[in-house]
Order: C-alpha cells, then sequence, then structure tokens
C-alpha cells in the first residue's frame, strides 16, 4: 500500500519512508516495519517522494540506488541539504563499489545488498534512530 495520511492510524511508531521502483521490496518493507510497530510510507520513485511533503514526516529513508527519474545518489543528496540529520539507508541489488563509497560518503547510515535480510534492515534501522534522537 502506498502512502496514506489516512491509513495505519493505529501505529503510532516514527515513519519509516521506502523509496524503491520494486513494489515487491515495497510489500515486503511495509510488512516489516508494520509489524515492528512503524509506520511505513512507501513511494515508487523519489520524485514521487520529494513531491509528497512526507520529507519533514520521515524518520529514516530507505531507499533503492538505481531507479527512473532521479536516483538514489541524488536523492540523499536533496534530502542532506533539507534535513542533514535525517538517516538514510541504502538497498541494491546492483554491487558497484564506487556507488557505496558516494552513498556511504555522501552520509548513508548502511548500503545494504538485496536481497536484503529483515532482520539486518530492522537493527540497521533502530541503530540509525537512536543515534539520530
Amino acid at each position: 500500500m502506498e502512502w496514506d495520511s489516512t491509513a495505519r492510524r493505529d501505529v503510532t511508531g516514527p515513519v519509516i519512508v521506502a523509496v524503491d521502483d520494486d513494489f515487491r521490496v515495497r510489500e515486503s518493507i511495509e510488512s516489516l516495519f508494520e509489524s515492528a510497530g512503524y509506520k511505513p510510507a512507501l513511494f515508487a520513485s523519489a520524485d514521487e517522494f520529494l513531491r509528497s511533503g512526507m520529507l519533514t514526516h520521515a524518520a529514516c529513508v530507505i531507499t533503492d540506488v538505481r531507479m527512473p527519474g532521479i536516483d538514489g545518489i541524488e536523492l540523499q543528496r536533496r534530502i542532506r541539504e533539507a534535513n542533514p540529520f535525517l538517516p538514510v539507508i541504502f538497498i541494491s541489488a546492483h554491487i558497484s563499489v564506487e556507488t557505496r563509497q558516494l552513498a556511504l560518503g555522501g552520509g548513508a547510515v548502511e548500503f545494504l545488498y538485496k536481497p536484503f535480510d529483515a532482520a539486518e534492515l530492522l537493527r540497521v534501522v533502530q541503530a540509525a534512530l537512536s543515534k539520530s534522537r
């Protein structure tokens, strides 16, 4: 389910944003974070996320690297301009040392590879949230 401000009223945890053009990945992240008590907000593209106004509500952003339109590295740059303390975590199926270094050098908390381990992603997000508080 994509972001809907009226949905998930029973979930009061922090908003975890997932930006990925793969519906299955967004669905996985939604299920994982809802079950952990977080409020997932899902977006199929960086453009969609940036236009949504959710940047000011997000506690953490999980993004893919390769997406149509704005890629994950550019999304991270724009997030840093708007909110330098918002944790960004990358997940990608495209293994590139250069891209990983760009992401981490740009301030990403972590760079995980797809298929990602759900427990590891949850742990990384929880650690990022506790650091950013």
